[in-house]
């Protein structure tokens, strides 16, 4: 019973606080599956892109979250499992057995979209950090999922690290064009092209 309630505060708070406009520049809001992957500056990176998303899509996308930090302590535990629905990966790996991206290819073999960071830490300087390979190999496995770049802008300047209070400024998403790889592409050009398509995005003040 809570976590609607807990929803429903945390979406509107992000909107309200961030006065966040979703620009779907190159697709539109429409109820197909899709990987949602977008640059990382900060620690509400996810909770805005899966905010800014209509209730219909947000329903059935999971954000992709580092296990290590959300659960520790109740709270967040709660938030990452009951509220958000998330995905969680294990970043550190102390077993070298398995599949790190299964739970990813799980998720997706039930139909749900994912949020996902391909930069893989947050990035306080201007630009992208180099892409971790998990898109690509997301990609090859599940080729009728639509990748969709999306650029968040200004939340990093809305909430800088150390600081307590929001500043009043202003974010956007801009949603591009789903990418569409080529099929003999490596793994380093498909990557290239996919940090590029995000690129493009990025607002022209920067």
């Amino acid at each position: 019973m809570l976590a609607p309630l807990f929803a429903f505060a945390i979406t509107s708070g992000a909107r309200a606080v961030t006065g966040a406009r979703s620009l779907w520049l190159g697709c539109a809001p429409l109820p197909r599956q899709r990987i949602y992957y977008a640059n990382h500056s900060s620690h509400g990176d996810f909770v805005l892109l899966w905010a800014s998303l209509p209730p219909p899509l947000r329903a059935r996308t999971r954000p992709v979250a580092g296990a290590d930090y959300w659960l520790k302590g109740g709270l967040r535990r709660y938030l990452i499992n009951r509220v958000f629905n998330g995905v969680l990966i294990d970043r550190e790996r102390r077993e070298a057995e398995g599949n790190p991206l299964q739970p990813l290819l799980d998720a997706l073999a039930l139909g749900d979209s994912l949020i996902l960071f391909p930069e893989g830490t947050r990035n306080q300087e201007e630009g992208l950090l180099p892409f971790k390979s998990g898109l690509y190999h997301l990609a090859r496995a599940c080729p009728e999922v639509e990748l969709i770049p999306v650029w968040i802008d200004n939340l990093n300047r809305v909430m800088p690290k150390g600081r307590l209070l929001p500043l009043p400024l202003l974010c956007s998403l801009s949603f591009g064009a789903p990418l569409a790889p080529a099929d003999d592409q490596s793994k380093e050009q498909f990557l290239t092209t996919a940090r590029e398509a995000l690129l493009a995005l990025m607002p022209e003040t920067h």
